[in-house]
This record gives structure tokens, sequence and C-alpha cells, in this order.
């Protein structure tokens, strides 16, 4: 690419090639009468990919050179005010939307009784109290998972809490479910108005007592029900403690069971699809006792997984690695292992289970490749930090290109 950027085009790639018999100036002239001669111009200039290449590579040397060198979770929440403030600027949001949004029909994929545009969707954790999941639709993504959020507001774990592998494109965190509450959350999704499915990431209040996660439980699904698509139950982050205890059958039996009975109460038509969130860390054995629970259950699916506590096969130097300390990884680390949960479900639940697979999706070919292994929907985080806001817009037009190479 660098090549056909400096070596100058040849004379059958000029806009006025003499082999076409006309001047320069006439052949420019004539071009400029098209309705689309600018685009031509500049693509007879410079290849498209080259093009594509450009924007990447800006993106990365400025998240080197600057956004790296600031703190993590500032950079975050710097970014995504700006995000939503740039959106509130009359026809901007609709014109990131006719750019960047999927509309492919081969992109679409109907799930859970819901059309999703495109089975890409952003991850719980990025918007945590339903703040811009509009804002997120417009740059690509087929659907959003606010939260994760709990029955009460609490501030998180002390900062920092927010960590970048940079040689590995990963983060660590461990943010402890910061968040304003499941009230305020409900309060913000009952006033949508866009047709963007958004799902509803609920877990435990760090100070209630693991006798009474139910009932926190509860009290978030009855708040969040009536105005989310589907919701999720979080067993797996290993940033509160004792969560992680959840996902063993006989203590995730009654906890699903009774949130399932919250939202019936609530919502009890059109019926809300539900489904849980597990760790990478857990064993094969567990994994199987779970896809085997969510069928008992009758569960909606099953998502597959969440950040992991393991620090094997980096390539950030391990004095870097533990000055950090304890938290959540994600990122391209966790691909294989990730994939590797999602075929062991899809071998266990055939097709009675929706499963989304999440974890070190970094391209459109990843998406495709987590489909081919039995996925219905992708999620991603990490990679649209490292990949930037036209990430979402990439991975469609790639998800798009191996779709027609399949079909």
């Amino acid at each position: 690419m660098c090549v056909q950027m400096c070596v100058p085009l040849a004379k059958s790639q000029a806009p006025w090639s003499r082999r076409a018999g006309l001047s320069k100036r006439k052949r420019l002239r004539g071009t400029l009468l098209h309705g689309n001669a600018a685009s031509q111009w500049r693509q007879s200039l410079v290849p498209v990919d080259t093009l594509r290449h450009l924007r990447r590579t800006l993106y990365a040397f400025f998240y080197w050179l600057v956004l790296s060198r600031l703190p993590a979770e500032w950079v975050h929440n710097v970014a995504f005010g700006l995000l939503r403030f740039a959106m509130r600027v009359p026809g901007l949001e609709s014109m990131t939307r006719r750019l960047c949004a999927p509309r492919d029909p081969s992109l679409a994929v109907h799930a859970m009784g819901l059309d999703f545009p495109s089975p890409l969707g952003m991850a719980a954790g990025f918007d945590k109290n339903a703040l811009g999941f509009d804002a997120l639709a417009a740059l690509g993504f087929g659907f959003v998972e606010i939260g994760t959020v709990t029955g009460e507001a609490q501030a998180g774990n002390p900062k920092p809490r927010m960590f970048r592998l940079l040689r590995d494109r990963a983060l660590v965190n461990r943010m402890g479910f910061n968040n304003r509450g499941s009230a305020a959350a409900a309060e913000r999704l009952a006033r949508r108005t866009s047709k963007v499915i958004v799902g509803a990431n609920i877990g435990k209040t760090k100070l209630v007592a693991e006798e009474d996660a139910l009932a926190d439980y509860v009290k978030s699904a009855e708040r969040l029900a009536p105005h989310c698509d589907y919701m999720v139950v979080n067993v797996s982050s290993p940033n509160t403690p004792g969560l992680r205890d959840l996902q063993a059958v006989e203590r995730l039996r009654p906890l699903l069971r009774g949130v399932r009975e919250a939202i019936d109460r609530v919502r009890p038509e059109p019926r809300l699809p539900l489904l849980v969130k597990i760790a990478p860390d857990l064993s094969d054995e567990d994994i199987d006792a779970i896809a085997d629970l969510a069928l008992e259950l009758e569960l909606d699916g099953i998502i597959a997984t969440n950040t992991t506590i393991s620090r094997q096969g980096l390539h950030t130097a391990e004095d870097d690695v533990s000055a950090i300390g304890a938290g959540g990884l994600s990122g391209r680390p966790l691909h294989d292992r990730s994939k590797a949960v999602l075929v062991r479900l899809r071998a266990r639940v055939q097709d009675r289970l929706i499963l989304i697979s999440a974890g070190g999706i970094e391209s459109g070919r990843d998406a495709a490749e987590r489909l081919r292994a039995g996925a219905t929907l992708v999620q991603a985080y990490t990679a649209f930090i490292y990949g930037g806001p036209l990430w979402p817009r990439r991975v469609n037009r790639q998800l798009q290109t191996e779709k027609r190479a399949q079909d």
C-alpha cells in the first residue's frame, strides 16, 4: 500500500489518459460534469484500499501518540461524552447513520423474536448507564447491551481501574460495576424513541450479601424488563467479590428461575428473552452443566464469554502485567478460549439456544469465523477502543465480503 501511495500513477491510471484521446484539461472538465466526478477523480489518484488504510493508520497513530498516554478510563468517558454531544448536532446523527449503519440485507439476523440489522453488537461495559445506545448504533452496531447495572447505584472499585496492554491489543479492568443503578437506567430506557435493539445486563450490588443476591437481581429485572429488548444475568465478572460463585449450578438455578419469574410478572407479553453470561475460565464440565441448566430452565441463550483472570500468552512484559494487578482481561488474548467455549456450547445445545460470542473479535473475518463456529450474534468492546469510531463500519463491510464469498 505504501508503494501505491508513493509511486506516480501509470498513464493508464490517470484521469486524463492520452489513450482516451483527450487533453488533460478537457478530460478533467468532462469528469467534473458528472455527479460522482469528485469520487471518480479521487479514486483514480489514490486507490480505495489505500484511503481505508490511511484512515486506520491515522487513528492508530493518534491513539499511540495521544490517547494511550492518557488515563484509560478518563479517555473513555471524554470520548463517549464527545460522541453523545456530537450526535445532538442537528443532522449529524442521521448523516452518520447513513454512512455507517448496516443496510445490507445479507447482514440481517432474526433471533429471539428480534430483527437485528447486523450480527455485530456492542458488549456490556461500554455504555453502563444507557446514555448513548443511539449514538453507538449510528456508528454501525446492530444492537447495544447496556450495563452492567445493579439494584443500587455504586461507585465501583478505587481508581485507577482500567489499563491498556498495547502490545496485546487488550485491556485489564477492575471497574466493579460502577453505575447509577437500575432505576436510573430504566428511566432513560423508558424515554427512548428509536428502534435500536437494546439489551440490559444486570449484576449484583457489591454491598448486598450473597444470600440476598436474588432479591437484588429481581429488583433490577422488574425495573428494566418493560423497557429493554432482552435481558442478561451477569454472574461472571471477576471484579465483584463472590459473583463468580453464582455460576455453580446449584446457586445459579434459583437465581435464573427467580429472575425469569420476576420478568414475567411485570412483562407477561411479549415474552422478554433471557440469557446468562459466563466466564471463559470455567472448566469444560462447568460449561456443560450451565448449558444443560439453560436448556432445563428454557432460557433463550448464553453469552460466551466475559473477561478472563488468566494472563497466559501475553506479549506485554511480565513485570508490567504484575504491576497492573487484578482485573478482567479483554481483547485479542481471549480469541482462542472464547471460540473454544462457543464451539463446546454449540455442540452441547445444538440449535436449541441462541449463542452470542464475545472475546477477541477484532475484524469482520473474526466475526464471520465465530458465526460459522455456531454463534448467532457477536459482541465486541476492546477492538472498538483500539480500532476507532469507524471500526463497526469496517467490520460490517468485511462481513458482507465474507458473506458474498460464501454464497
